[in-house]
């Protein structure tokens, strides 16, 4: 039964194994969606800037040609930067066409990679370490564009900031002549342009946005993880209930089953041996009393047998009303004078062992129930209080009403119920003592559950057994 116990304590053993392995999915398939999401955000922000970049190129291109060659050419009918005057105009354009687009360096190449313009005018005249871009990017006339990361994408995801130039675009565009606006082959190349814009802002807004995902696919998996916990949970506690409620119904069937088999042969045995016992009993009752008038030397021996078949007519009683208890006769009753009545009678035999009947009652006392069986029920348990104290000591009987209940405690200063044999003395024919039936505590159980009334075995806190009889609402 203990192993029975333990095993149903807990049936759902796989629930935190469930538990864990859910949100260890849950979690895993979040941030594989978050780092999905994140990437396509990323790739479409790089995109964007790299078309942005595209636009930037073109309108610098047009700018430059429109507004400074033209003119130029017009006025002076060539070109020199190395001209004061043609060098300021230009870079008045470039600077113009650039503003609040957070490009930090721009430079213009000639064929041979010589910087022909630069927002750093130390670098005009120079040679560029760019050569290879700037052949490429000549030969092949199309735009080309790459990222410049100084913090790597996992570092960035933890810093609340990160420091202006931290990621760049860095793009190259071939500067053409607008001979034809139908036809971009026939304008002829006069440059490449090379500049770098910052994109930190918009890679912070990107990483943002990515954080916002991580954290929220985050909760929404503690969430998910904790709601399926909950619901399992759940599920463990109704399965255990259901369980030890199976195993209760099952012990009190067998129980049931083995008490009814019990009581058939009891019932059949008792009735067989009562009525020649009854013959017993009357017939040795008067050769005592005969014997008593004759003075007779076997007046002892047959007293003797007469105590002896009363003991047994009793104990057969017990037997019957054990095994055919009495339907109840329910009425009004005072249960407050049921005790006094039971306090009475045993008065004799408390004086006789040195105990004393300790009484308090508060409160409306009657219940609904059978007289005579409430009152046996009650003498029964006060008679095991006298017996278990085996001498002096005091017996409490409580009772008040709690809660439109009436409660009854019956309490002694014994030794206790033994703890190992607290589920047992319930039970029929059970008894540690060396004389009696073991039906006692049997036929109490049985008068107050056909009442209604929950009865609970215990020990008190400063010793000695206690009974807690609870009457139900009326």
């Amino acid at each position: 039964m203990l192993q029975q116990q333990e095993s149903g304590t807990r049936p759902l053993q796989f629930v935190r194994v469930i538990s864990w392995s859910l949100f260890t999915i849950i979690l895993g398939f979040s941030l594989l969606l978050s780092v999905f999401i994140s990437k396509y955000a990323e790739r479409t922000l790089l995109q964007k800037q790299e078309e942005f970049g595209l636009l930037l190129a073109e309108n610098v291109s047009h700018q430059v040609f429109t507004r400074f060659v033209m003119p130029t050419v017009m006025r002076y009918g060539g070109i020199s930067l190395r001209q004061p005057e043609q060098a300021k105009t230009l870079d008045e354009v470039v600077r113009s066409t650039v503003h609040s687009f957070h490009v930090t360096t721009l430079r213009i190449y000639d064929a041979q990679g010589i910087i022909t313009f630069s927002l750093n005018k130390d670098e005009v005249g120079k040679q560029g370490s760019v050569l290879y871009q700037v052949t490429r990017t000549w030969e092949s006339a199309e735009f080309s564009s790459e990222i410049i990361a100084k913090v790597s994408k996992m570092a960035s995801l933890f810093r609340y900031r990160l420091k202006p130039g931290s990621l760049k675009l860095l793009a190259y565009y071939p500067l053409r002549a607008e001979r034809s606006l139908t036809d971009i082959s026939e304008n002829p190349i006069m440059g490449v342009l090379e500049f770098e814009q910052d994109i930190t802002g918009d890679f912070m807004a990107m990483l943002n946005f990515e954080r916002l995902v991580i954290t929220f696919s985050l909760v929404t998996s503690l969430v998910l993880f904790f709601l399926v916990l909950a619901v399992l949970r759940r599920a463990e506690r109704l399965s255990n209930r259901q369980i030890r409620e199976k195993e209760r119904l099952l012990g009190e069937l067998q129980q049931q089953e083995k008490l009814a088999g019990m009581g058939r042969m009891v019932a059949g045995v008792a009735h067989e041996i009562r009525n020649p016992l009854g013959i017993i009993c009357s017939s040795s009752e008067l050769v005592l009393k005969k014997a008593e008038k004759e003075g007779s030397s076997y007046t002892r021996i047959l007293g003797a047998l007469h105590e002896e078949a009363k003991r047994l007519t009793r104990t057969v009683a017990e037997f019957l009303d054990y095994a055919r208890p009495k339907k109840p006769a329910m009425m009004e009753v005072d249960v407050g004078k049921l005790l006094d009545q039971v306090a009475v009678f045993m008065e004799p035999e408390c004086e006789k062992l040195g105990v004393t009947i300790d009484r308090e009652y508060s409160g409306d006392m009657t219940a609904l129930g059978d007289k005579d069986l409430l009152y046996r029920a009650f003498y029964n348990l006060v008679a095991n209080a006298l017996q278990a104290m085996n001498g002096g000591g005091q017996v409490f009987i409580r009772a008040a009403r709690e809660e439109g209940r009436l409660h009854v405690i019956i309490q002694d200063t014994g030794p206790g119920f033994s703890t190992e044999h607290i589920d047992q003395v319930r039970d029929p024919f059970f008894t540690t003592k060396d004389e009696g039936t073991g039906l006692g505590l049997a036929l109490v159980s049985t008068i107050l559950e056909s009442h209604s009334i929950t009865m609970d075995l215990s020990n008190a806190e400063d010793g000695g057994a206690r009974v807690d009889v609870i009457f139900p609402q009326r």
